[in-house]
């Protein structure tokens, strides 16, 4: 058996196995040992926060576990929320074999992918709750408890914490979460924005003369700008016009040194990408670009609602016309899938001008950045 199967196989022999053996299931009344079971993108596990946090408020004395792709798990290293997080990747059985070595647990939350209660029920959980709506039907044989989406429109991460029950928890703030240890690297003098211009799709890209007469901006408001794109995205910077005093690390840093990069800009300015969520995360003001994406699902909601963040958007947009969330169908979701292949240009993305994201920025800056 190749390297996918095997795992594959070893979670599902796993789940039957557990399952046929567990007998009655019931909902724990105190939860001891809790399980948030996903392998989401970066952007996605972070807007898990807002869960992370209910969840410690609601069961104050409970181990709080949370699987992540390997490379979020440095960003959890200290605990944030008091949370547990077990790097792993499906395709490896020496990672998969460590998750199904873990004590049982008593509850499990599926966030997104219900394929994950498999792993769940490998692990041992006793009760699993997860979204209804996930397709095939068969990826929810292991929950228990399916949860209707709520119907009045909310961000993703409000909707994410209803999984845990009780109240909404308190609004986040930066030191809620202890920044991770990075190694050196050279860094920009202050005050500085940082202008992250990769993104997960082409269709979520700014266009560079966009961000070249942005950047001119900032730099009369007294800002240097420090250059940002993910691995692999470093071609990207040059159609910007990087000055030569401006500070270009695109593609050069791990995602603790993206952090501490983040975490002492003035300002952050990037597509709808999991450097928006960061910025967040490490209490930096950030303007996020929304084009085919939902800018009410990455919203402030309540649980962000005491940060400095702006989601821009041109809404109505007339082909941001598709109602998916994690091939679940959501009525209040207004969103584009679309591929390269059937969408020629980012319209949507274009049509966010540079006035506007220059006015956005300038609420977050102190009237004495200005040099005039």
């Amino acid at each position: 058996m190749g390297s996918r199967l095997l795992p594959r196989v070893a979670i599902t022999t796993r789940a039957v196995l557990r399952r046929l053996a567990g007998g009655r299931r019931v909902p724990p009344a105190d939860p001891r040992r809790i399980l948030v079971a996903h392998h989401l993108l970066l952007g996605d596990t972070l807007m898990l926060t807002a869960l992370l946090a209910r969840l410690r408020a609601r069961y104050p004395a409970a181990e709080i576990t949370m699987t992540v792709p390997r490379v979020c798990a440095p960003l959890y290293a200290h605990r944030p929320y008091g949370v547990r997080a077990l790097p792993w990747n499906p395709r490896d059985f020496d990672a998969v074999r460590a998750l199904l070595a873990e004590p049982a647990f008593d509850l499990a939350l599926i966030p997104g992918d219900n394929r994950h209660a498999w792993l769940a029920q490998a692990m041992g959980a006793r009760w699993i709750v997860a979204f209804a709506g996930d397709r095939p039907a068969y990826k929810s044989w292991a929950v228990d408890e399916l949860l209707a989406i709520p119907e009045p429109p909310s961000t993703w991460y409000d909707l994410m914490a209803t999984m845990a029950g009780g109240g909404p928890p308190p609004p986040y703030r930066p030191s809620d979460w202890t920044p991770p240890a990075a190694a050196p690297f050279e860094r920009p003098p202050s005050p500085y924005a940082v202008l992250h211009v990769g993104a997960s799709s082409p269709l979520k890209l700014w266009p560079p003369a966009y961000w070249r007469a942005l950047a001119a901006h900032l730099r009369a408001r007294g800002l240097r700008v420090a250059w940002s794109a993910g691995p692999g995205e470093e071609a990207l910077v040059a159609p910007c016009g990087p000055d030569p005093a401006d500070h270009v690390v695109a593609g050069r840093l791990d995602l603790a040194q993206l952090w501490q990069l983040v975490g002492a800009a003035s300002l952050v300015v990037c597509p709808d990408t999991s450097v928006a969520h960061l910025g967040r995360i490490a209490g930096t003001p950030t303007v996020a670009l929304f084009g085919p994406g939902s800018a009410l699902l990455a919203g402030s909601g309540r649980f962000w609602r005491e940060s400095r963040y702006r989601a821009l958007s041109v809404v109505p947009f007339p082909c941001r016309d598709q109602h998916l969330m994690f091939k679940r169908e959501v009525p209040w979701v207004s969103i584009c899938k679309r591929s390269t292949a059937e969408c020629a240009a980012p319209r949507c993305m274009e049509a966010l001008t540079v006035a506007a994201v220059a006015a956005a920025c300038d609420e977050f800056l102190e009237p004495e950045d200005a040099r005039v």
